[in-house]
């Protein structure tokens, strides 16, 4: 009996994208790494339901996703409606940061994040 409601499919497609990440996604994983010790614990590459989150704070549900261009067609845009629409319906918040704003306004990024997961780090 599957101890979740993940398929197989789309675990093997996500552990794919972890060994795959672009440029902007590694460098928000870097990003996302400096909040470990303040007690965030982000993944990479996710499965949630039938997607796939870029990164994901499953207990204070929390996801952060990095578009590239994909993301700005007809198509992606609809697509990320219906997944954004799932994914509030699972109670997840969703920040959203472009590839170029990822890999060059770092410090704006990282602290826009800060932002709203703030009240749920610890301090150090």
């Amino acid at each position: 009996m599957p101890h979740s409601n993940i398929k197989p499919v789309t675990r093997q497609r996500a552990r794919k994208l972890r060994s795959e990440m672009t440029k902007a996604e590694a460098a928000m994983w870097d990003m996302l790494r400096d909040f470990r010790p303040r007690g965030a614990r982000f993944r990479r590459e996710t499965p949630v339901g039938p997607y796939i989150a870029d990164f994901a704070w499953l207990s204070a549900r929390i996801i952060i996703e990095v578009d590239g261009d994909s993301h700005e067609t007809d198509a992606g845009k609809l697509h990320d409606l219906a997944r954004d629409a799932f994914l509030k319906r699972q109670g997840f918040r969703i920040l959203r940061f472009d590839n170029l704003d990822v890999l060059q306004a770092q410090d704006h990024v990282f602290l826009e994040i800060e932002r709203h997961i703030e009240h749920l780090l610890e301090d150090i």
